[in-house]
């Protein structure tokens, strides 16, 4: 029997907003106020979505826990599994001491920690979002900030902070083609409108970065720098976006900032070297168990160095780099995870009516597991979708095309080439996994909160509640993508969650669809640094466990601050010239 959803079950919005915003209240508050442990919020807002969605807005016990299931088996694949074999390879290269060479070759380029923070955060970081996302950027950076030398707090916030810009077209595009699917938008409208929004923003958050690190001062001294870095990624980020498309975005654009940057360090140089890597203007305290405590990076070392042991040191990464590379791209994917389909009767290729040959979901490399008891039995109805519709909830086990498992075979072959037997590598990967068990209950949980509030309603309810601030909605539509990614971790999920929900709002206003779609997107890039597996993702690779609520406090100034302004930007879009003019596809 098909189950309604119900998105007033007291017949008072004021209330049942309150209610369905219980679960985001606990979890944040158990991590901001409370010092709870990551996972244990995490449960905690699972355990209070679960009774809310059931006694309060009437979803069948069985239906609840079926969603919380789907989404936990989603937050075991993709995102633990990325979480799991990145730090495996982090591990390898930390254990043989290539990862020092590697960060004394990062060090080699500037001594100025700034310096290092741009090249490394913002430019380094903005590659691995682009070709992998979910988490990988945070967990790279964050893992060679510590090891330069940088506070575990310093490590952890900073890396969040830098992963934003580039977060709307990561993992290949990822979040706006499935925009565009849950819309039913073009998706080159939708790539044109992101754009044209977060440009602005790959100038600002490299000078919010330094000034977050080093205070205004020590900013304005490296400015040209700055502006150098954002330029040229924002340059790439407005033309590959408008004219080529999502999926390449973020691949283009930091590759030509990281050119840019470090050949503009070779030929200028700041005033004054700041040498310090503790965060200015507050005590950081923040430290790591001696056993991983490293010192700060030396330069000295490098006259003792050759050529090959750097390369050596950066064999791994290059090799993580082309195999997520490799693993992104759609040519990949439809190679292992379809087949040709066959029609049984006639034992021929069947053909659409083109008369191109169709292709089906491949049982090997992607079989799929069908959540009956919610595959299309639960319905979404009016206002937040214009006609009824059932959600489906197939759980598509593409488990070799995954990004995780490109990392893994990328972690195997480095850490063959690197030396280790087959013996050591399942040792090391055994005591991976009891290393980030934590952040995979974390991760889990938090995936099954987020589905259980898409399958309940809770988040239309909330959505609803922002659709009624009218003319002031660009603002607050923005803020509704900010709260989709810090509930779910995830700009694809929030799109999934809100972006038909502003599409149907923007028409009832007369404001542009794609423009409001996109900024659902756009604002959601702002909340990925103050969602829980993001920032169990930063302790875990700054070896700072237990110290989530620690970071949760030092980004989420920035965080909302940040997402206000792109809140403004799109106001400017929507209703004032000649910002107004750069919407793309009409109202």
């Amino acid at each position: 029997m098909v189950w309604q959803q119900i998105y007033d079950p007291f017949n008072s919005p004021v209330f049942s907003t309150i209610m369905a915003a219980v679960p985001v209240v606990v979890m944040l508050a158990a991590l901001a106020f409370f010092h709870v442990k990551a996972h244990l919020a995490a449960l905690m807002a699972l355990g209070s979505a679960l009774i809310i969605a059931i006694f309060a807005f009437g979803m069948p016990a069985n239906m609840a826990g079926s969603a919380a299931l789907y989404g936990a088996a989603n937050g075991l694949l993709p995102i633990g599994w990325i979480v799991l074999n990145i730090i495996f390879l982090h591990r390898l290269t930390t254990e043989n001491g290539s990862f020092k060479v590697l960060q004394d070759s990062l060090a080699r380029i500037t001594d100025d920690r700034r310096l290092q923070l741009l090249l490394i955060a913002f430019c380094f970081g903005a590659f691995f979002e682009g070709a992998a996302g979910f988490g990988t950027p945070v967990a790279v950076t964050g893992a060679i900030l510590i090891g330069l030398g940088f506070s575990p707090l310093a490590a952890s916030g900073l890396a969040l902070i830098a992963n934003t810009a580039p977060v709307a077209f990561g993992a290949l595009g990822t979040p706006i083609i499935t925009l565009a699917k849950v819309t039913g938008l073009d998706e080159m409208e939708l790539s044109m409108m992101v754009g044209r929004q977060l440009p602005f923003f790959s100038v600002i958050v490299p000078f919010w970065l330094i000034w977050a690190f080093a205070g205004w001062r020590k900013m304005l001294e490296i400015w040209p720098a700055i502006l150098v870095a954002g330029v040229s990624f924002a340059v790439p980020q407005f033309l590959v976006s408008n004219y080529h498309g999502p999926m390449l975005v973020d691949v283009i654009a930091a590759l030509i900032s990281m050119a840019c940057l470090t050949g503009f360090i070779k030929v200028w140089k700041p005033a004054t070297i700041h040498t310090s890597a503790a965060l200015s203007g507050r005590v950081d305290n923040s430290k790591i168990d001696e056993e991983h405590d490293v010192q700060p990076t030396s330069t000295a070392n490098f006259n003792s160095e050759n050529r090959s042991a750097v390369m050596r040191a950066w064999m791994p990464w290059i090799v993580l780099t082309v195999f997520v590379f490799a693993w992104g791209t759609q040519s990949f994917k439809n190679m292992f995870d379809t087949r040709a389909a066959i029609d049984p009767v006639t034992h021929s290729a069947k053909l659409d009516p083109q008369g191109k040959p169709m292709r089906e979901a491949n049982p090997i490399f992607a079989p799929t597991l069908t959540f009956t008891t919610i595959h299309q039995q639960i319905e979404k109805v009016p206002p937040v979708v214009p006609v009824p519709k059932t959600e489906e909830a197939i759980y598509k086990f593409n488990w070799f095309t995954a990004t995780g498992s490109g990392i893994l075979l990328s972690a195997i072959l480095g850490g063959l080439l690197m030396g280790y037997s087959i013996p050591q590598l399942i040792h090391h990967y055994l005591r991976t996994i009891w290393l980030v068990r934590y952040s995979l209950i974390t991760i889990v949980a938090m995936l099954a909160l987020g589905f259980l509030t898409r399958y309940s309603g809770l988040d239309a309810t909330m959505g609803l509640a922002f659709a009624a601030t009218g003319i002031f909605y660009p603002m607050f539509g923005t803020l509704l993508g900010w709260l989709g990614v810090a509930l779910t971790g995830s700009d694809t999920a929030s799109n999934v969650l809100f972006g038909g929900l502003q599409r149907v709002t923007a028409e009832q206003l007369g404001l542009s669809p794609v423009l409001m779609a996109a900024a659902n997107s756009s604002g959601g890039v702002m909340g990925k640094m103050v969602d829980a597996q993001s920032i169990v993702v930063a302790s875990t690779a700054t070896r700072w466990y237990g110290h989530e609520g620690e970071i949760l406090r030092y980004v989420f100034f920035h965080s909302i601050i940040l997402a206000i302004l792109v809140g403004g930007l799109v106001t400017l879009q929507a209703y004032v010239e000649p910002f107004s003019s750069m919407v793309v596809g009409g109202k």
